[in-house]
């Protein structure tokens, strides 16, 4: 536990003053995280069958270009730019037939780097456009992901006794859940109505906190479900008592994501 709080400090003290400074360097940092995200992905994948590695290098180029896109816009687009879904999707098919061998490179392969690709870099780029619209905004979703995860830790580790998922994750309750959420929705609810608008109601104001609190512990779970899957306890080691960046990042991921469908409503 020592080593967990130290690491969090650590990463808080970097994190902070550049979420703080925002604009490019936050860009070009959290772009860098995606990065690091699909390499865990990557590898974890491999621990059944090894990439081609010119396939790994269009994959993060293609994350850093797709998270990194359009950095400075302060807007949300209603729609994806066609273009670069189809560039990424013609990058990791068209291989196949030049590579001409399915045990070097295959649909299963193609489809996990596609998937994987737009996945990081969208879930990133909505990160890093949330916070040029305003960093209010991103405070109240990490107010929602790391406080509905802390108190889940915390009141399921006190009167925790129904486990929620016990195949996927085995300490995670019931009781942990509904103690998690319902700190991850009074304050960042609060937050939200205080510093930046009173406008909303309250009904809907907590209705659409609680559905992203949920789905930000659904994302905690899907991750999960993904490490079991691959006989994996952590993404990587990179973060000392953490594990890796997506060990960290699974909340916020699902309630970024989570928090574009109410963009007209938020």
């Amino acid at each position: 536990m020592k080593e967990r709080i130290i690491s969090a400090i650590i990463i808080m003290a970097i994190f902070i003053p550049i979420l703080c400074i925002g604009g490019k360097p936050f860009a070009i940092t959290m772009s860098l995280i995606a990065i690091m995200g699909l390499y865990e992905l990557i590898k974890m994948r491999e621990t059944k069958k090894e990439f081609p590695f010119l396939m790994k290098i269009f994959a993060y180029i293609l994350v850093l270009f797709f998270s990194f896109n359009d950095f400075s816009s302060i807007v949300f687009h209603r729609t994806i730019d066609y273009r670069v879904i189809s560039f990424i999707i013609f990058v990791f098919l068209i291989p196949m037939v030049f590579i001409n061998d399915n045990k070097k490179y295959n649909i299963n392969d193609a489809l996990f780097l596609i998937g994987s690709t737009l996945f990081i870099g969208l879930s990133f780029n909505l990160i890093i456009i949330t916070r040029n619209a305003d960093i209010l905004y991103i405070v109240y979703l990490l107010l929602i992901t790391i406080l509905t995860d802390t108190f889940a830790l915390f009141t399921g580790m006190l009167v925790g006794r129904h486990k929620l998922a016990k195949d996927i994750s085995p300490k995670k309750t019931v009781e942990g859940l509904i103690g998690g959420v319902f700190m991850g929705v009074t304050i960042p609810t609060v937050f939200y109505h205080v510093a930046i608008s009173s406008n909303l109601s309250l009904v809907t104001l907590v209705v659409i906190t609680t559905i992203l609190a949920l789905f930000g512990q659904l994302g905690d779970l899907v991750f999960s479900s993904i490490k079991r899957y691959y006989k994996a306890k952590d993404f990587s080691n990179l973060i000392p008592g953490h594990g890796g960046v997506l060990d960290r990042l699974d909340s916020i991921i699902f309630v970024i994501l989570a928090y574009v469908l109410f963009l007209g409503i938020l």
